[in-house]
């Protein structure tokens, strides 16, 4: 089964990539993301959040960003 994958950490980039029949979104993240907690970014499938547990389908667009970019510095109003 193939998903496209978005990952706008760092440079980004999107490709596709095959993953196994039933794989969650929680899953997947621990995969593509280790040692990072998912708290940290706005993951959607299709463009809308999903519940951790929901289960990809052929051909889901998965977008993993993160919150909190590192280095930014805080804007003042």
């Amino acid at each position: 089964m193939r998903i496209l994958y978005v990952n706008n950490d760092g440079s980004g980039f999107a490709d596709y990539v095959s993953i196994t029949e039933g794989t969650t979104v929680e899953q997947f993240f621990t995969i593509k993301m280790e040692g990072r907690e998912p708290s940290d970014y706005l993951i959607r499938v299709n463009r809308q959040p999903v519940p951790k547990d929901y289960v990809l389908q052929d051909g889901d667009r998965v977008t993993i960003t993160p919150t909190k970019i590192e280095g930014a510095s805080p804007v003042l109003a």
